[in-house]
């Protein structure tokens, strides 16, 4: 409807509006159809902080990297000084002359040597060599416990829990079932799981009944390591299967099928196939494994008390801290220069190995 005047109370429909708009303008689209125009804005830049113009990309990550290595010095860093720092201490004990307790001062490589070479520091000065039944004396026996039970227990947790990893990742009904059943004994804290084994290998135990034998299995030389040997393997063998599994779920399916047309058999497909493209995962399994049982305290201390027999280096520097915590901090310095030694070997052959298959996954594909 019009007015009088004969001017409409709406603009004409065909007449194109315009639109005015504040700001820079970047682009005018048109409809050819209706004649409509579209005004498009470029947005303003986006103005950084006086923080982020004062420091580049790099300076903004250490600040939000800062305080997790604040706590990691805080929780890690100085401990390791500190230990480090005791171990060129004597132990304090009495003065000789005196008759009076002093701090024992600067020891120099003292405490090393103590360890290293077997050498007892005497009263009057001097050195000797450690009588049988000082722990001086049983650093080597402990050295060469240890790296019986590393070697031995990794090496049975890798193949039975490849085996138990294989079983695992196939599909059949009460696979969930399976899974969580295996990872009982790992889920057991390791001082409990020390405790059950003890009391089946005592001498009127549950295992010396059902085998019908009468084993010393807690003092005797041979026997109290197998059973430490046999409790450990039983304990972690289900985390190996858990990461050996996690490399087996990797794989292609594809690979095997195609090993299966070609004409491969099982121990082809296994040896050829599995083998080769779980080495990245065996590699985290050994290495974490590895380390683990280097440091080895629970089953032996409880199992075994920690005789002669099964005392291993974390077992020895437990009992000389009740004698000198200066030496036992030498102690530990060498217990963690051997598992760093041990580790850096596993990662240059292992890990150079793993490395180069995964370059040969990469040219394959």
């Amino acid at each position: 409807m019009s007015d009088p005047s004969g001017t409409s109370e709406y603009p004409p429909v065909d007449e194109p509006v315009d639109e005015v708009v504040d700001g820079p303008v970047d682009e005018i689209v048109g409809d050819a159809a209706g004649g409509v125009a579209t005004v498009v804005t470029a947005r303003p830049p986006r103005r950084k902080s006086s923080i982020a113009r004062a420091l580049p990309d790099t300076g903004r990550a250490w600040i939000f990297v800062a305080p997790v290595l604040v706590a990691l010095a805080v929780v890690i860093g100085y401990p390791v000084v500190r230990a480090v720092s005791m171990s060129f201490q004597k132990d304090s004990g009495l003065d000789p002359a005196t008759g009076m307790f002093v701090n024992g001062g600067s020891a120099g490589f003292s405490n090393y040597t103590h360890w290293l070479l077997q050498q007892c520091a005497l009263p009057a000065g001097g050195t000797e060599a450690c009588p049988t039944g000082n722990l001086g004396s049983q650093f080597w026996a402990a050295i060469l416990v240890t790296l019986l039970f590393t070697v031995i227990t990794v090496t049975l947790e890798a193949v039975i829990g490849l085996g138990m990893a294989t079983v695992m990742g196939k599909t059949f009904k009460g696979r969930a079932l399976l899974r969580a059943a295996v990872l009982i004994p790992w889920a057991i804290p390791t001082a409990v799981t020390a405790r059950l084994w003890e009391f089946m290998f005592q001498y009127d135990g549950v295992v010396n009944r059902v085998l019908g034998t009468h084993i010393l299995w807690q003092t005797d030389p041979l026997w109290s390591r197998f059973a430490v040997i046999i409790a450990d393997v039983w304990k972690t063998t289900p985390f190996m299967a858990l990461l050996i599994l996690a490399g087996l779920q990797v794989i292609p399916a594809d690979v095997y099928e195609a090993a299966r047309v070609d004409g491969a058999s099982a121990w082809q497909r296994f040896t050829h196939i599995t083998l080769p493209l779980l080495k990245p995962a065996l590699l985290v399994a050994i290495l974490f494994r590895t380390m683990d049982a280097l440091r080895l305290y629970d089953l032996p201390a409880i199992m075994t008390q920690g005789n002669a027999n099964t005392r291993t280096l974390s077992i020895l520097v437990v009992d000389q801290v009740r004698q000198g915590a200066n030496s036992a901090s030498a102690l530990s310095v060498i217990t963690f220069l051997l598992i760093f030694a041990v580790a850096f070997v596993l990662v240059k052959v292992l890990g150079a190995n793993a490395v180069a298959t995964q370059e040969e996954q990469r040219r394959a594909h």
